[in-house]
């Protein structure tokens, strides 16, 4: 299958002759089948064929897995984030597509004594305190941290011989590496849910959570992040739709815009999830485990409709955005919805520092504080379900705060 990318039989002899030499036509024939772009799959397989002569320098052959030790070195060994990020994209290619030609890493070995912990840990916080899967994710990240710690400092002890003198410990090495206020407390939070999941589970006799000391959060101290709204409206309007890729990426900032979804609630809308007659949109899988409806404008209705007929690869997949480069799939994450929305405002000459699809949410709730839309309508579009959490927004409306600030004792000065 190499033959239909490279005609030079030198290139073709030297990419079968290393450690995947036999199965890098079945990654040809798989590229193929996606409909990746010839130049991508070339790139690829190129890429590939530099991993494989690599491993065969280690001393793998073509008849044993290939450590996954010697795939960290190689990516270790890439002199820039993109060439390691292109490198570690074709590996991965090849690892899904011959997963037997790659053997287990010693280090993942070593942490084995954990996996059932570990997964019995993401099923009770799945099962039995009903988390979103992004916040199951982050305290399992936290927890195999606690436990990575745990064998560094304790090895060979077991987790019932946790004291509150080791979690004090524990924290400050954890928390040494956060940046801000926000990321701190989230740690804190995570690790204060790990111990109390090892005494519930009568893996620790002692209730641990309570020695985890609390990071300060302000959560009120400073404005939220956001555009002006007249940046907001250039952004969508500099959006050229000649091509397929303008006209999704101007109907997802509209939705942005226009709803104030979340990016992640973006990424997993259906198209049965728009009722056309009546103008709605409904959210299904949301951050606080409750459908909600919200409304589908005319400009936005008009861009969805567009993007739905004329530019939406044609494809079975439900999902209403998908990406347009081959292989034609789903938005895999909810950063690719961010990274459209950064890079949408970078062409249209608008500068910003951090944020993405969350970052037009706060300027549409900003927006309608400013409009003096009531606080409870800004709270059930936005999917709150505190008034409280809405509230951060009040204090962008200077011009109302204006109106209840009470006169200086004394008269002006």
């Amino acid at each position: 299958m190499l033959e239909i990318y490279f005609k030079y039989r030198g290139v073709i002899t030297r990419f079968r002759r290393d450690a995947l030499g036999n199965e890098i036509d079945r990654v040809a024939a798989d590229l193929s089948r996606a409909g990746y772009e010839p130049a991508s799959a070339k790139n690829i397989l190129a890429r590939i064929a530099r991993f494989s002569a690599y491993a065969a320098r280690c001393g793998c052959s073509k008849s044993r897995p290939i450590p996954y030790e010697v795939v960290d070195r190689h990516l270790r060994a890439r002199q820039t984030t993109a060439t390691r990020s292109g490198a570690r994209q074709a590996i991965g290619h090849a690892m899904r597509c011959c997963p037997e030609r790659f053997a287990a890493a010693h280090a993942q070995e070593k942490h084995d004594s954990h996996v059932t912990l570990v997964s019995e840990y993401l099923q009770h916080l799945r099962l039995i305190r009903g988390l979103h899967v992004k916040t199951c994710e982050g305290c399992v990240l936290t927890a195999r941290r606690m436990l990575a710690w745990h064998d560094k400092h304790l090895p060979r002890r077991p987790l019932s011989e946790l004291t509150a003198k080791h979690v004090l410990v524990m924290t400050q090495d954890l928390l040494a590496g956060c940046l801000n206020d926000g990321t701190r407390s989230s740690v804190t939070a995570r690790m204060r849910s790990f111990l109390r999941y090892l005494h519930w589970a009568n893996l620790n006799a002692q209730p641990l959570a309570q020695f985890v000391p609390r990071a300060r959060l302000w959560r009120r101290a400073h404005l939220p992040p956001r555009l002006a709204w007249e940046d907001v409206r250039q952004a969508i309007d500099a959006i050229e739709t000649a091509t397929p890729l303008g006209i999704r990426d101007r109907a997802i900032l509209l939705l942005l815009a226009t709803t104030g979804m979340r990016a992640g609630e973006l990424r997993v809308l259906e198209i049965g999830d728009i009722r056309w007659r009546t103008g709605e949109l409904v959210l299904r899988h949301t951050k606080g485990h409750r459908d909600r409806v919200v409304p589908l404008l005319d400009e936005a209705g008009a861009a969805l409709a567009d993007y739905v007929l004329h530019a939406r690869p044609p494809t079975t997949e439900s999902r209403v955005f998908l990406t347009h480069l081959a292989p034609t799939r789903p938005f895999s994450h909810s950063d690719n919805v961010s990274r459209i929305v950064r890079t949408r405002l970078k062409c249209a000459g608008i500068p910003i520092q951090r944020g993405g699809a969350h970052l037009i949410r706060h300027s549409l709730a900003t927006h309608l504080v400013e409009h003096r839309r009531p606080i409870k309508e800004v709270a059930d579009l936005l999917g709150h379900r505190s008034i409280d959490t809405t509230s951060i927004y009040v204090k962008v409306a200077v011009a109302q705060l204006g109106d209840f600030a009470l006169a200086f004792p004394g008269g002006v000065i």
